[in-house]
């Protein structure tokens, strides 16, 4: 056997633990191809993940605060039901739905491609997860008179 290089050796140390414990990597460890790329990804969560809990989050505030208007109104209006139906479908029309509304935007945009869905090649749309779309619904009026009803 011919005497390694510099470079051989170096090369040879590098499939070793630096610990000192001379176990050799693993074949996965030395296959894994590394890259700046991959060593960043490891450290942060994927932009879709940060979006969807901040969608998440979002929409539990958006319910409580709407929780708590409907209430305020109903101690006002108590007495009268048409006077509380009135003022709750004037606050839920005024409501400022499109902050949320602009990130559930941005989700149904880029989900499909930071998380790689693949497409189905029979309709040309991304396939579904678990049996359901990736896509979220837009929230607005509707939505909070479905969930607190005049």
């Amino acid at each position: 056997m011919a005497e390694q290089t510099p470079i051989e050796r170096r090369i040879q140390r590098s499939f070793e633990d630096s610990a000192g414990h001379g176990k050799p990597l693993s074949r996965r460890a030395r296959q894994t191809k590394r890259t700046v790329e991959a060593y960043l990804a490891a450290g942060v969560m994927p932009r879709y993940m940060e979006r969807l809990a901040e969608i998440d989050s979002s929409l539990k505030i958006q319910r409580s605060r709407l929780e708590r208007t409907y209430h305020r109104l109903m101690e006002e209006y108590g007495d009268d039901p048409e006077a509380f139906a009135r003022a709750w479908h004037e606050r839920v029309h005024d409501w400022p739905f499109e902050r949320l509304n602009a990130l559930i935007r941005e989700h149904n945009e880029w989900y499909p491609i930071e998380s790689g869905l693949p497409l189905d090649p029979r309709t040309g749309d991304y396939i579904r997860r678990a049996g359901r779309s990736y896509r979220r619904e837009e929230i607005g009026p509707a939505w909070a008179l479905e969930l607190f009803p005049a």
